[in-house]
């Protein structure tokens, strides 16, 4: 068993057909298959890698990342993965913690990567393009001297294939390490709910660091021997285009990309060719959901997951679509609402998420105690609020950790936001709790306002107590520009909360008594 499987089944089945599109590059999968077994072997000669010993990747959106992605895979070691905005000293510590032998990183993030002697289990540095720095050796010729003589590694169904570390909401990041039998059970999953072939063409502009874009876009296209059009970043002009030029079929992002995309003139006509539409990696507004609907015709398809979970879990949905809804458990997957105790709870009771099947992790690498402190009896504890109907499906409410207390009251962030999202002259909002000497928490809100857009805190906070218990709507309004996310789309609450309370005294915000 390997991960790597899938993609010599694509090379023996499709050959010809595009694996990867980047600009003017296309390779096919002889090609990629090709490339991947050459730099596998090349590995075992330069940096003598062996099963179980991890490989980083530092990586852009590039056709390299996805063939050292595979050939690190293939001799059972461990890919591990780093977000390209990350500096010096983050990257430092995830080498460290990864204890990572192999390091794969382009020029232009090269300043970023430091020098061996601070990174003790660093024994190469490995440049996907030129480089003027001692000791880096450029892949390029590695790839022109080496032939493809390495077998790949057959591996169990338990051993590790990827480490991806955790945003470091609360302290220090954490390495989730997967698993072959996760990732492969997971791609599998992935094809049969989205009907994904290898005739489909897929945009992945989403981070290839992230879990979303790497297992539930990159391995599931090379799973199908579909084609995977890669860019940079997200562009609208530059990715309306590739959808055109490119024939995409299946489109994948998060919430902030359809928000963006709704104000694209005609954004329908750009759609026409592509047959389906998928978000995941943040909750999907339930108002942005119906806009696309009623604008672009088509249903946007939600997942929920985790890094913890390879990441697909549940899925809205293969029949019967529910608005606002993640759906229901993927294919040989469990889920369940507990309550603090870890008991199961009836449909409509709110509780924590918890998940449980082949998609669950191993744990955190060398964090044996930290891994036990999110499973139970095979359960993974996610940390998310949420509830689950009689059929099934479920509902995201939020994170536990970003409930607020209002005098004893339990306010979830996302329905205040989904409220103050119905007010024609918003784009998007966050809202966060903090401390008050009364109630103990207010809510605050961040907003954005659509270009044009004009409205008063005052009026804002009395659209939502209008709709709301007056609890739970805001008490302070805050308009910004944009909300700080991460790569992955998510809302950085943490640096929302930073920002209220450097901004308490401040006469930005309105206090409503």
């Amino acid at each position: 068993m390997n991960i790597f499987d899938a993609l010599h089944e694509s090379r023996n089945r499709y050959p010809d057909n595009e694996a990867i599109v980047f600009g003017d590059d296309r390779l096919t999968y002889a090609q990629l298959y090709e490339r991947a077994c050459r730099l596998s072997s090349a590995l075992t000669e330069i940096a003598d890698l062996h099963e179980g010993d991890r490989v980083a990747l530092f990586l852009p959106n590039r056709p390299e990342f996805v063939i050292s992605y595979y050939a690190a895979v293939r001799l059972g070691a461990i890919a591990v993965s780093l977000n390209v905005m990350l500096k010096r000293d983050e990257v430092k510590y995830i080498l460290n913690d990864s204890e990572a032998k192999t390091l794969f990183t382009s020029s232009r993030l090269l300043d970023q990567v430091p020098d061996l002697s601070e990174t003790p289990s660093l024994k190469k540095i490995l440049c996907i393009d030129n480089a003027e720095r001692a000791g880096v050796v450029g892949i390029d010729n590695l790839l022109a001297r080496t032939a493809a003589s390495v077998p790949a590694a057959d591996l169990a169904l338990n051993d590790g294939a990827a480490i991806l570390y955790t945003s470091g909401t609360t302290g220090k990041p954490k390495g989730a390490l997967l698993s072959h039998g996760n990732l492969i059970s997971n791609v599998a999953a992935t094809a049969l709910h989205t009907k994904m072939s290898s005739k489909d063409r897929l945009i992945c502009y989403l981070p290839l660091f992230h879990c979303f874009g790497q297992n539930f876009i990159m391995n599931a296209s090379v799973h199908c021997g579909a084609t995977l059009v890669l860019h940079d970043r997200f562009q609208p002009d530059e990715t309306l285009d590739s959808i055109k030029s490119n024939g995409i079929s299946m489109f994948f992002g998060v919430p902030p990309v359809y928000l963006r995309l709704l104000t694209v003139p005609k954004i329908e006509e750009h759609f026409r060719q592509v047959r389906y539409c998928f978000t995941a990696a943040a909750p999907m507004p339930v108002a942005v959901a119906r806009q696309w609907y009623e604008k672009v015709g088509q249903i946007i398809y939600e997942g929920y997951g985790l890094t913890e979970t390879s990441p697909f879990a549940s899925y809205n949905h293969d029949l019967d679509y529910r608005e606002g809804s993640v759906g229901t458990a993927i294919e040989n997957v469990e889920m369940k609402i507990v309550d603090a105790q870890g008991h199961e709870l009836p449909p409509g009771e709110q509780g924590e998420i918890a998940i449980k099947g082949p998609n669950v992790m191993v744990g955190y690498f060398r964090r044996p105690q930290e891994t036990a402190e999110v499973m139970r009896d095979g359960w993974f504890l996610t940390g998310d609020i949420g509830k689950m109907d009689r059929d099934g499906y479920f509902y995201l409410l939020d994170r536990a950790k970003d409930m607020i207390n209002v005098s004893g009251f339990k306010v979830w962030p996302r329905e205040v936001e989904e409220v103050l999202l119905r007010h024609p002259s918003l784009a998007e909002s966050g809202v966060v709790g903090i401390a008050d000497p009364v109630s103990g928490e207010a809510v605050k809100a961040f907003v954005v306002l659509k270009p044009g857009e004009s409205i008063s805190e005052r009026e804002l906070i009395d659209y939502a107590r209008e709709r709301m218990a007056v609890y739970k709507a805001p008490r302070y309004v805050e308009f910004i520009d944009a909300l700080p996310r991460n790569p992955a789309g998510k809302v950085l609450k943490r640096e929302l909360r930073s920002r209220a309370q450097e901004r308490r005294s401040t006469t930005s915000s309105l206090k409503v008594a």
